[in-house]
């Protein structure tokens, strides 16, 4: 009877080493790509945010006295004027989420080298050295946790104004070769990312990798440090070849970037901060096509905003963040969780997927002039119908031939009082994963 307790006691010990083993194992182990990024592949929208203290003067970011529109020590003096007196987190958040937005990325340091926390590694942040003389970092981080929307800090590897980095000004280097300035200047910018770390993010959106190689930045260890800390978070393209998933700036991409997760930024006016004499915003309706764009081409948008140095969002930016809003929630069963659609020529504008690949979904943007036409589709249609609305619609199918295996002319009638004035989702469940006829058609040999 002792032997056998012995013998189940030993088991036991050597079933809970193994078990402890597999749980180190696990916890050590990187998570696959699909894993972490299935969250940022269903967003679809995302709000970018600079604010710094170039939103004092209303000049570009940084670049103002790197390309020497600007002295340094006049960009610097702004440091004076950001007050962020006014700032609410907790209306940032709502808005953003109001917009519809599933994740947030903030400038917490910019080229300048301003960063919005309270850093250990020197003083220049908006604690010490600005007007502000607080953290407005962390208010926002958990502001935005709690609108449970996932949360990207913006950091650019380069420092224009730290001592020991070697650039300075776009004609003007402070060294071109000093490995124990430049050892220094990697025990500062690893100390920064470190007590990001701390933020446990969702997301790191780095920036200004350009000026220098992988191995100078030691991207690989900041890769390491950052999901060793927090093994879920994903990272933007911008590290050297270390990242997760490209970023496109600005232009809209033609068509489908390579990489499978990708992102469009950009801005709501032409300017990434705040900038009060560019009034050249972009309206609601060609956001929401710009963002249906990407969506058809299975990305997300990342819409900027620039907060004014006060810490109030300018009346133009909260307009077009509601309008935006007023869009995704009455279409969010076609924009989160989609998948890219199906090639050009089978509809003439944007379409996308759902997961399952058996709902497909048309982005009607503009006004009709007659029934809508689909080709090459070889499924049933089992239901078709307005998105927002539920409205069904009624089809017919035009041209099949009995001997040929192209399918028909699918066509839609979409009557003007169920469409949206922006943009009109049509959702169709078909039979099955959805089936697209790709050949060149046939002629008949025996009829």
């Amino acid at each position: 009877m002792v032997r056998k307790k012995t013998c189940v006691l030993k088991v036991a010990i050597v079933l809970s080493l193994l078990f402890c083993s597999t749980v180190a194992k696990s916890q050590n182990e990187e998570l696959s790509k699909e894993e972490r990024l299935e969250w940022f592949k269903d967003a679809k929208l995302g709000i970018f945010i600079h604010w710094g203290i170039y939103s004092v003067n209303g000049i570009d970011e940084s670049w103002s006295f790197f390309n020497k529109y600007i002295s340094h020590q006049d960009y610097m003096n702004q440091l004076d004027g950001f007050t962020a007196k006014k700032y609410d987190p907790e209306y940032w958040a709502k808005l953003i989420k109001e917009s519809g937005a599933k994740y947030t990325v903030i400038t917490a340091k910019h080229h300048d080298g301003v960063a919005l926390w309270n850093s250990k590694q020197g003083d220049l942040n908006t604690v010490k050295q600005a007007k502000a003389k607080k953290d407005v970092l962390t208010p926002f981080v958990n502001a935005a946790r709690k609108e449970k929307l996932k949360v990207g800090l913006y950091y650019s590897l380069l420092d224009w104004s730290y001592p020991d980095y070697p650039n300075f000004l776009r004609d003007k280097k402070r060294y071109t070769d000093d490995a124990k300035r430049w050892k220094k200047f990697t025990k500062f910018n690893f100390g920064q990312i470190e007590e990001l770390t701390n933020y446990n993010p969702d997301l790191y959106w780095f920036d200004g990798d350009w000026e220098q190689s992988a191995e100078q930045w030691k991207a690989k260890g900041i890769r390491e440090l950052l999901l060793d800390k927090t093994p879920t978070t994903i990272i933007n393209s911008r590290l050297q070849g270390y990242g997760d998933y490209a970023t496109p700036e600005q232009g809209v991409p033609i068509t489908k970037p390579k990489n499978n997760y990708w992102e469009l930024c950009m801005t709501m006016n032409n300017s990434w901060g705040y900038q009060p004499n560019d009034k050249e915003y972009k309206s609601v309706n060609q956001l929401i096509r710009i963002l249906v764009d990407c969506i058809s081409m299975g990305g997300n948008l990342l819409l900027d905003i620039g907060p004014k140095p006060d810490g109030t969002i300018p009346q133009e930016q909260i307009d077009i963040l509601k309008g935006i809003g007023d869009w995704t929630s009455k279409h969010k069963e076609a924009i989160y969780g989609t998948r890219a659609g199906i090639p050009h020529g089978h509809f003439n504008g944007y379409t996308a997927l759902s997961k399952g690949k058996n709902i497909l979904y048309l982005y009607v943007d503009n006004e009709p002039n007659g029934p809508l036409l689909i080709k090459g589709l070889k499924n049933k249609v089992n239901r078709m119908w307005v998105v927002g609305n539920g409205t069904k619609l009624s089809y017919n199918i035009v041209g099949k031939q009995y001997w040929s295996s192209v399918p028909g002319l699918l066509y839609i009638d979409v009557p003007k009082e169920v469409q949206d004035k922006d943009v009109t989702v049509i959702a169709i469940l078909l039979d099955g994963e959805v089936d697209l006829y790709r050949e060149e058609g046939q002629k008949i040999e025996s009829n």
